[in-house]
Order: C-alpha cells, then sequence, then structure tokens
C-alpha cells in the first residue's frame, strides 16, 4: 500500500466510530500550544510532512535489496534462492509486493518511530509471509521476568496476545531499546504551529482575504441591551454566509472601524517559509526535494543529493539490515543483507563514463562489469582486466632494477 493509499484510507475510515474503526485505535494526541493537537495522520495535512514521508518511503522502497554469503577471499556471493530473500525482494506477503510493502513500513518509520510484521512460518522454521501490524494496533505488555510481548487488535475489536519471537519489530530513534520514539510526538509544537499557521490562511481567504474584526462607533445608545443584540445579530446575518461581501450600510451616524493585523505585520508568509525549513530538518530531508528552492543553487544541489544518500537514506537502510540480519535470519545462517545504492549514486551519463574509464583503466574494473553496470549484455573476451603498461608492482620493478625479468603476467592488449 503506497503512503498516499494509506492517507485516503484513513481519512476515510477517520470518523468511523465502529467497533473496528481506525477511531479507537489512534492514540489521543497532545494539545499544542498553540491550541490544535497533532497526530501522526494528522500531521500529512502539511504537505511538507506529507512529501518528506513520500520521499523517505519511496526511496527506501526503491532500493534494490541484496542477500550474499560472505566469500574467504573477501568477495561476495549473492543469494537468491534463498526463502528470506524471495520475501523481502519479490512478495513479503498475498496482498503486496515488495515496493508497497516496505514503502508502507518506512511511512510508519517515519511518523510514528516503529513498524511491525506478523511473522509466519513453516514447520521447517522457514519465513513464509511477514504481514504488516499498524502501530496504532499494537501495544507492548511487560511480564513478570522482564521480557514483553505484543497485544494486537484487528479491525474487529477482536485483541490477541503474540509472543516477541512472532513480531518483527522496526524501531527508529529509542530511549528505552524496545519502543521507538515518534517524531511527530517530539516535535508536535512546531508541527502544531503550522498547522495553525495553514488554518489560519485558509480562513483569511475564506474571507476574501480581509480580516473580520472590527466594531462599530454609534454615537447614540440602544434602548437596552435586547436591542444591541438584535442589531449585533442582523449585522452579522448580514454580512456572512451568502451575503458575505455585499455593501455594508450603516444608520443614525454609525461608523466602522476595522480592527486586525495584516499578513505583513504578522509576518505570514516568513513564517510558512521557515516551517518547512523546519520540518525538512526533522526528517533530514534536504529542502529543495521538497520543492523549497530559496536557497538553492546549481552548485550545492548536487552536493545536497549526495549528503541525502549519505546521510539520510544511509542509516536508515543500516538500520533495515541490522534488524533483518538479526530478527529473521536463522542462528547459523552464514548470510548478509545489503541495501544497493548504486543507482542512487550513479550521476549523469559523463560522470559514469569517467568512472568507468578510471576502473578499467586503472585494472580494478573490467569491461563487462562495466557493461553489465550500464544494463548491457556481456561480451566475449571482455572479462580480463587491463593493465597499464608504464605500471608494475613493487616486486617486480625491483626485479628490474637488478637486471631480472618480472615475472608477473603480461599485460592484455585493448581490444
Amino acid at each position: 500500500m503506497s503512503v498516499w493509499n494509506a492517507f485516503r484510507r484513513w481519512w476515510a475510515s477517520a470518523e468511523d466510530r465502529s467497533p473496528g474503526g481506525d477511531f479507537w485505535f489512534e492514540p489521543v494526541p497532545g494539545r499544542t500550544a498553540s491550541g490544535l493537537r497533532v497526530s501522526a495522520d494528522g500531521a500529512l495535512r502539511l504537505a511538507a510532512v506529507y512529501a518528506c514521508v513520500r520521499i523517505l518511503a519511496e526511496t527506501m522502497a526503491s532500493l534494490p535489496l541484496v542477500v550474499y554469503r560472505p566469500r574467504s577471499d573477501g568477495g561476495k556471493e549473492r543469494v537468491t534462492d534463498h526463502p528470506l530473500y524471495r520475501l523481502l525482494a519479490r512478495r513479503p506477503n498475498a496482498w503486496q509486493n515488495a515496493f508497497e510493502w516496505r514503502e508502507m513500513l518506512q511511512g510508519h518509520l517515519a511518523l510514528r518511530g516503529n513498524a511491525y510484521n506478523r511473522i509466519e512460518a513453516n514447520a521447517r522454521g522457514e519465513i513464509t509471509q511477514l504481514l504488516p501490524i499498524h502501530p496504532d494496533r499494537i501495544q507492548i505488555e511487560w511480564l513478570p521476568n522482564g521480557d514483553y510481548r505484543y497485544r494486537v487488535t484487528d479491525r474487529l475489536g477482536q485483541q490477541t496476545i503474540v509472543p516477541r519471537s512472532a513480531v518483527w519489530h522496526l524501531r527508529g530513534l529509542s530511549s528505552d531499546g524496545v519502543l521507538g520514539l515518534s517524531p511527530i510526538d517530539l516535535a508536535r509544537e512546531s508541527l502544531g504551529m503550522a498547522l495553525a499557521a495553514q488554518d489560519y490562511g485558509a480562513r483569511f481567504f475564506a474571507n476574501d482575504a480581509k480580516p473580520t474584526g472590527g466594531w462599530i462607533e454609534f454615537p447614540g445608545s440602544f434602548r437596552d441591551s435586547e436591542a444591541k443584540r438584535v442589531f449585533r445579530e442582523s449585522y452579522q446575518a448580514a454580512q456572512s454566509g451568502a451575503n458575505r461581501g455585499k455593501v455594508l450600510v450603516l444608520e443614525n451616524g454609525m461608523k466602522f472601524h476595522e480592527v486586525g493585523v495584516t499578513n505583513r505585520d504578522a509576518q505570514f508568509l516568513e513564517l510558512r517559509k521557515f516551517q518547512i525549513t523546519d520540518i525538512a530538518r526533522l526528517f533530514r530531508v534536504p529542502p529543495h526535494m521538497i520543492a523549497d528552492l530559496d536557497r538553492a543553487t546549481f552548485s550545492n544541489i548536487e552536493q545536497q543529493s549526495l549528503e541525502f544518500v549519505m546521510h539520510t537514506m544511509t542509516p536508515w537502510a543500516e538500520r533495515w539490515e541490522a534488524s533483518i540480519e538479526s530478527d529473521l535470519l536463522l542462528d547459523g545462517e552464514d548470510l548478509e543483507v545489503e541495501f544497493d545504492f548504486t543507482n542512487l549514486m550513479r550521476g549523469d551519463a559523463a560522470s559514469r563514463s569517467s568512472y568507468y574509464q578510471s576502473g578499467i583503466q586503472n585494472g580494478w574494473l573490467t569491461r563487462n562489469e562495466a557493461r553489465i553496470a550500464e544494463n548491457l549484455n556481456p561480451l566475449d573476451g571482455l572479462d580480463e582486466p587491463l593493465r597499464p603498461l608504464n605500471m608494475v608492482e613493487q616486486g617486480a620493478a625491483r626485479e628490474i632494477q637488478s637486471g631480472g625479468t618480472p615475472s608477473s603476467p603480461r599485460p592484455s592488449s585493448p581490444d
């Protein structure tokens, strides 16, 4: 399920108060100083939050997953016939493909700091399915012996006790090592301010971009409080709803005095821009990736994109890899899991060409390896690494200086 589909499903079921409706399971968010309650799903109302979560989720889902067995010579042997590889890279369960599954789990991590999967295995101990559990429908229960288990509530309202060994728990930054911290809860004051500014802007333009506050000067006096109330209600009815924007007519020397601050005085636009940067900072996403180009230049966008790979996606990938290897691989299996960042680091055609040329000419990359990296089929005779004629190994250099003949093999001639 994509992040967008998950958001639409939440929006459609947010007011569903049936026993299985999401209304009863979503945690009650704390009220912020701005007066708004900020929840993980409610924060998606902010375009910057949705953009950051989508970028993290889609990037994590698009990374190729590699399972390999280390070789004694330091190399890696890819493994594609392992059941875990088929789950993580092909189909983790009966109703999701690998992209949708990883996208949803990364979305849960980015918004709530935790992602859960129910582990189903066969009689041989091989994992057959990984069934995602919404973080709002699962609770951790501590046992007297210091261990813990999970209590899961399904959409019918029925609760199930699941042992820790039957749940794969991906957690973000944690203060106790068991439950990940929710970024939305930690930053709810900042997000509440952004939501308040967004709601203010909506109300501002709903009133024809004019402040509604003001007072009426009346040189006389009303007969009694009831007459004042009737006048106030009739005035408000004449200037609201379908009558908004119509010409105001005052009698008996009345004058209207407008009260309110302008958007410029409140620095509304500046606040909105700052909130976008603040949200990008929360998710560690470069602002230009969510279309905030105020401080972007042609010279620094490439560097920021590189930093996104190194400082944002690499820690997330390491978190996934460590959790998979410790919780999903059987003891004694000499396997390692790795997300391949090659596609994210490819660069343009000129940069790739320079990279391949350097590798081929210096002998650490074969021509067929370069062809495979560019999704081209290998050709006969291009598996032998080339060797520069003006460079030799240190041992061969000593033999040449002493008048001997180098024992290293003759370099292959280029095709």
